[in-house]
């Protein structure tokens, strides 16, 4: 299947590019990679090759092996990043990805654990999501039928589909589902009064502060990207194949990727510091630094060396003391 693969990101997100690369390799995936971002590029990014790429003239493109090419997209947009994401994913898809069959994003704190064949088929079950940590919301629950009047109010029906609340980090689908990235664009715009403009989200300078406008009762739009996305689901037409709480590795178990979720972010986590506070290494942080290695090097080796000792180290002071 011709597929493509995108991501968002800015400032220290970086790394989770490279780690998001990396493991998509690992497991199999070869295409490209379309890392639209905001701000200043790294040093590991900077030794690419300048090209035009689509209506991007300064794209700039990594090719660390045969068969990936990592594709680097300066974006302009006064909306919070969060807030970007199926309009980045529609961009690309009528522009440089037009002739991908199939269209996955993923966020930049994502690593993935399953071959890639996986998540080829299970796109072909339907618009492929997965649940969210905060997951379930009832057909009843105040917030989800707050967004079933707020939306009335603009002429849209939400009807109810399931309980499962999807995490926003993660979704893939064939172009013939397109139409879902338009209703999640629709309904992001819709919603844009009520949590004070797209530029809103609850994520500021890259960590969980919350900018969006305050609502008197319930916070009907907590979290906007993910909540539009959940509305996107009560108005498209098509199936939806959702994947439970451990396909992020929100459970214990198996995981079909690896959500880093939270703060700190694994390349920010001091180890043997967070031991001390009884902390153990999360599981995200082992398989994070295990795909910084290859083929893009984001990471000096020896830090990569020093990472994977200290959580050694701090697995064994976990065992004797943790909270």
């Amino acid at each position: 299947m011709n597929a493509a693969v995108c991501t968002i990101f800015e400032g220290h997100y970086h790394y989770g590019v490279a780690a998001l690369s990396n493991s998509l390799c690992e497991n199999g995936y070869k295409g490209d990679i379309y890392a639209g971002y905001r701000g200043a590029l790294p040093k590991w990014v900077l030794s690419g090759k300048k090209e035009t790429v689509g209506k991007w003239n300064e794209a700039i493109v990594l090719t660390p092996v045969e068969g990936i090419r990592i594709i680097f997209l300066p974006i302009e947009t006064n909306y919070n990043m969060a807030n970007y994401k199926p309009d980045f994913m529609l961009e690309l898809w009528e522009g440089p990805a037009k002739d991908a069959e199939a269209f996955y994003y993923f966020d930049p704190d994502i690593v993935i654990n399953d071959s890639w064949t996986c998540y080829e088929q299970w796109v072909n079950c339907g618009v492929a999501l997965c649940e969210d940590v905060n997951s379930p919301l009832q057909e009843f629950h105040p917030r989800r039928q707050g967004w079933k009047s707020y939306y009335k109010k603009h002429n849209i029906d939400l009807k109810f589909k399931n309980a499962i609340y999807v995490n926003a980090g993660y979704v893939g689908l064939l172009k013939k589902d397109i139409s879902f990235l338009k209703s999640w664009v629709q309904m992001q715009e819709l919603m844009a009064p009520a949590i004070g403009g797209l530029e809103n989200s609850i994520f500021l300078n890259q960590s969980y502060n919350s900018t969006v406008l305050k609502m008197e009762g319930f916070q009907i739009f907590d979290k906007p990207d993910q909540d539009a996305l959940n509305a996107a689901i009560e108005v498209f037409e098509g199936p939806v194949s959702y994947m439970g709480k451990e396909g992020m590795g929100f459970t214990e178990g198996e995981s079909t990727m690896s959500h880093g979720m939270g703060s700190p972010k694994p390349w920010k986590a001091h180890h043997l510091l967070r031991a001390i506070q009884g902390k153990i290494p999360r599981n995200l942080d082992v398989i994070y630094w295990k795909n910084c290695s290859y083929p893009v090097l984001a990471h000096s080796k020896w830090e990569i060396k020093r990472k994977s000792i200290g959580i050694k180290l701090a697995k064994v002071i976990g065992r004797f003391y943790k909270v």
